[in-house]
């Protein structure tokens, strides 16, 4: 019934270029280029022209603009994405997302709006309001 695009969804982690480890945490405004992997905790502002894992141990507090971002852990704030947005079935987003490409795996968390965006030129854009779902509660 639905296809599955492999594609889009296959960001490769295998080597980055910062790593917040799970004992870490930090406060304020983290500003990086390249693929960012967080693992620790996380208060404050995310900028980053690149790819952003949020491992399952993290726990993020605050805004984050990105290329793509994979959210196996826990935040708490809004995602701005250029092209795709991930919530894993570990993961748990609170906030609001705006994105090209949004993948919600099964038992995943996800409490906001979603507005989708086209990146062409004279595109429209597609706004789904008041999206609240916990995939969890669908399968019962």
């Amino acid at each position: 019934m639905f296809s599955k695009k492999e594609s889009k969804a296959e960001i490769q982690f295998e080597n980055f270029d910062t790593l917040i480890g799970k004992n870490t945490s930090f406060d304020g405004v983290l500003k990086a280029e390249g693929k960012i992997r967080i693992d620790g905790v996380f208060t404050g502002q995310i900028e980053i022209k690149g790819d952003l894992l949020i491992g399952e141990s993290s726990k993020i507090s605050g805004d984050i603009s990105v290329t793509n971002c994979i959210v196996s852990g826990e935040v708490k704030g809004n995602i701005n994405a250029v092209n795709l947005v991930r919530i894993t079935s570990e993961g748990k987003l609170d906030g609001d997302v705006t994105v090209k490409s949004f993948i919600i795996d099964e038992d995943a968390f996800f409490e906001g709006q979603c507005k989708m965006t086209n990146n062409e030129k004279n595109s429209s854009t597609k706004e789904i309001s008041n999206v609240k779902s916990n995939i969890k509660s669908k399968q019962e």
